[in-house]
């Protein structure tokens, strides 16, 4: 085991340890984690005259996925994943944490965390809204959009009884009718990693949540060719 895969493992088994009582605390100054990333942010260079700059905007799942293994560092993609976060918390930090950014691309990955009632119970409809609202943020600032399934799961570690699953699939199909009707690229991790229990295929995950880093390698050539097809895609 490399390095960087034992701080993978390392982070997983932190993870999976704090998420058996709690995700993402709220602070009472910074609710939407504002200053997680704002020195980051600060220190990006200045975009080069043909870079195209990927940010991935997520939870926990993009969080952790930069170390997994190098595919982020490989390809330049800058993650802005916060443990924890729901959807309203993604769209109040979407300005300094993508938009400022000035990405061509944009990769959103939310949802399991609303419906996991993390920051309090919310309806389907208002976590598709915040969902569209980042989408048409990033497209009035000619940011090029994926909209990324949610993930399988059929319980929650810190948060039991929600019985999600239904949720899931009833959240996935009006992301992905959105995206068809907009032409957007709809990114289908969902039926890659679903077992036939609606339950994320354990080869995938340790806590029925989170990827692990095979989960990962699932991921990560589809998120690619989702990418490509945005870059493709005209203003």
């Amino acid at each position: 085991m490399d390095i960087k895969q034992y701080k993978f493992f390392f982070l997983l088994i932190s993870l999976y340890a704090f998420t058996a009582t709690a995700q993402n605390p709220q602070s009472p100054t910074d609710w939407a984690n504002l200053g997680k990333y704002s020195t980051e942010n600060k220190k990006l260079m200045p975009l080069t005259k043909h870079e195209k700059r990927i940010v991935f905007m997520g939870n926990s799942i993009t969080e952790s996925w930069q170390y997994a293994d190098d595919f982020f560092s490989t390809n330049g993609y800058i993650n802005r994943g916060i443990s924890g976060q729901t959807t309203p918390q993604m769209l109040v930090r979407f300005r300094p944490d993508v938009i400022e950014l000035q990405p061509s691309v944009v990769v959103i990955m939310a949802g399991i965390n609303d419906i996991a009632e993390n920051t309090g119970p919310i309806a389907l409809e208002d976590v598709f809204g915040n969902i569209v609202s980042m989408t048409e943020l990033a497209h009035a600032h000619h940011i090029k959009v994926v909209l990324s399934s949610v993930l399988p799961a059929i319980d929650f570690d810190w948060r039991p009884g929600l019985h999600p699953a239904e949720k899931i699939i009833k959240l996935n199909a009006m992301i992905q009718s959105y995206c068809a009707t907009n032409h957007i690229v709809y990114l289908d991790y969902y039926s890659k990693m679903v077992d036939e229990n609606k339950e994320m295929d354990k080869r995938f995950t340790a806590d029925g949540v989170h990827p692990n880093l095979e989960g990962y390698k699932v991921m990560e050539p589809l998120v690619m060719e989702g990418i490509k097809r945005a870059l493709k895609q005209k203003k």
